[in-house]
């Protein structure tokens, strides 16, 4: 993969996380803050948990550290995956959310470029 494709993957994914938190907070009771600060997104509960999404371009990943713990996603041409077979990234990070939010929440990637 070529930095730029990892730009346009990785980017995409970071706004297809700030639109579903807009869609959390537009559809439900959950309060749920989202700042972006360049290749981060700082996701943070009503009950202060966090997330974090951190873009890591020299080694062409996306870290998220969680209550739950720390992981790393690599584009596997499909889908962002992690690196030691936990899952996919909006599959876990609907798992994170859920669980810090205390209820159900919904994480979808949106549009792949090219």
């Amino acid at each position: 993969m070529t930095d730029t494709e990892y730009q346009d993957h990785a980017e995409s994914a970071l706004r297809a996380i700030e639109i579903a938190c807009d869609h959390i907070n537009e559809t439900s009771d959950v309060d749920l803050d989202n700042q972006r600060t360049g290749g981060m997104v700082t996701l943070t509960f009503a009950n202060r948990s966090q997330i974090v999404v951190n873009l890591q371009k020299p080694l062409h990943e996306i870290w998220v550290a969680a209550r739950s713990g720390g992981y790393h996603f690599k584009w596997n041409g499909d889908a962002w995956t992690d690196t030691k077979g936990s899952g996919e990234l909006f599959a876990l990070m609907t798992r994170f959310a859920s669980e810090q939010a205390g209820r159900p929440v919904v994480f979808e990637a949106g549009p792949q470029p090219g």
